[in-house]
């Protein structure tokens, strides 16, 4: 799934997977997962992780949108700092786990989203005047001048937070991961990310196929 680019500074690894299951619980993933984390926690504080070359990459991302990443902290680094802060990652799903463990692996923003609840063609801009939606956990964000994914019927992603529309949910087959890497990642480097992904995602989600492609 092509996504149009209208902001600068980012190159979005996008992965289609198909025929997914989505489970509350995998104790396989959550071992990974626990690993991944307390090898974060080791070797970040908060002071080192905001000079770490992939956070200031982001946050340099987020400036060049015309966001202030401290006030609209990037998702990946939120999910760092409760790592390094002994919080660990939220267990939402077998699929949102995923993404967030390539989120903390990486320092890039991901967001899952279900197809089914998408209609193309998708572009990531600027959100316009008016436009909003329900965050996941109830929030209403108000999208203007913020970075969005949209598809025909409006926003539904953000690298800050995303929408209920879109969200995956036990329903959820067909899934579409987005990654928000810095323009200055190279493709091989964001083809390993998706390709970890996918991995992951047939091994602890079913996943029976993924296709993925480099937006730039």
């Amino acid at each position: 799934m092509n996504i149009h680019l209208s902001l600068p500074a980012v190159a979005l690894g996008v992965l289609e997977a198909d025929a997914t299951e989505v489970s509350l619980v995998n104790e396989p993933l959550a071992h990974e997962m626990d690993a991944i984390c307390d090898e974060k926690r080791r070797a970040f504080t908060l002071e080192s992780l905001a000079d770490s070359a992939p956070i200031r990459a982001v946050r340099e991302m987020f400036r060049r949108w015309g966001l202030d990443p401290s006030k609209y902290r990037p998702s990946s680094e939120a999910l760092l700092r409760r790592v390094i802060q002994g919080k660990g990652l939220y267990r939402v799903s077998n699929v949102v786990d995923i993404g967030n463990i390539g989120s903390i692996e990486t320092g890039w923003p991901f967001g899952c989203y279900d197809r089914s609840n998408l209609h193309p063609p998708i572009a990531f801009r600027h959100g316009a005047q008016g436009e909003m939606y329900e965050g996941i956990g109830k929030r209403i964000w108000h999208l203007e001048g913020r970075p969005v994914l949209a598809d025909s019927q409006g926003p539904f992603g953000s690298p800050i937070s995303d929408s209920t529309r879109s969200m995956v949910t036990q329903a959820s087959r067909d899934i579409l991961v987005v990654i928000y890497a810095p323009a200055s990642a190279d493709d091989a480097s964001i083809t390993s990310v998706l390709e970890r992904l996918g991995s992951r995602l047939s091994r602890f989600a079913a996943a029976t196929a993924t296709r993925a492609l480099i937006c730039r």
